[in-house]
């Protein structure tokens, strides 16, 4: 049976990045988010890639969840403008909350931060805790090295080939959530705690 998808968890990055075409991909994403009136789960911050997605989620008519740690509220700049911002004591909570809050994950150029947010949700998934959509949006080739690197994973035997191909890859933000979008939106856990 496919459920209509009501949110979209995004992870991206603090930071801009060093091209401008990564901006433009972050408020690709948050415009095709809010223009099908989906709300946007991320975390919580108004700088870099964080900022952007959610400025243009807002935009463009959606809700924003924010979730951010308190000891990154500082640091990255909590987004004052947001639908909802919850203030958690670390990032197990944050993701936690991101996670139980979103249909369906994509995941833009980030750093140490973002990958780790995108391994652990993967990993939920080829350990049957959900089988909610995620996709990669591989904006310049930023994800080439990776998706490199797992495909070298599956020849080496420590990576089923179907868990890869599981993820959806694109370079184009509006296709890409469109993508996600049309395959079977499937079960959230009732309780990621128990994860």
């Amino acid at each position: 049976m496919k459920l209509a998808v009501a949110s979209a968890c995004v992870y991206c990055g603090s930071r801009p990045g060093a091209r401008p075409e990564y901006t433009a991909a972050a408020r690709a994403v948050g415009r095709a988010i809010g223009r099908r009136g989906w709300r946007l789960v991320y975390g919580g911050g108004k700088v870099g890639l964080m900022g952007e997605v959610a400025d243009a989620a807002l935009a463009h008519g959606g809700s924003v969840v924010g979730v951010i740690p308190e000891s990154l509220m500082r640091r990255e700049v909590g987004h004052p403008g947001l639908t909802e911002l919850h203030v958690v004591p670390n990032m197990h909570q944050r993701k936690q909350m991101m996670a139980e809050r979103s249909d369906l994950f994509i995941a833009l150029p980030g750093g140490i931060g973002t990958l780790e947010e995108l391994f652990e949700v993967w990993t939920w998934r080829q350990l049957g805790y959900h089988d909610q959509p995620i996709g990669l949006l591989n904006v310049a080739g930023y994800y080439d090295s990776l998706l490199a690197f797992m495909r070298h994973s599956v020849a080496e035997g420590f990576l089923a080939p179907q868990q890869l191909d599981g993820i959806v890859v694109d370079d184009d933000a509006e296709r890409l959530v469109a993508h996600l979008a049309s395959q079977t939106v499937g079960s959230r856990p009732d309780d990621f705690e128990k994860i």
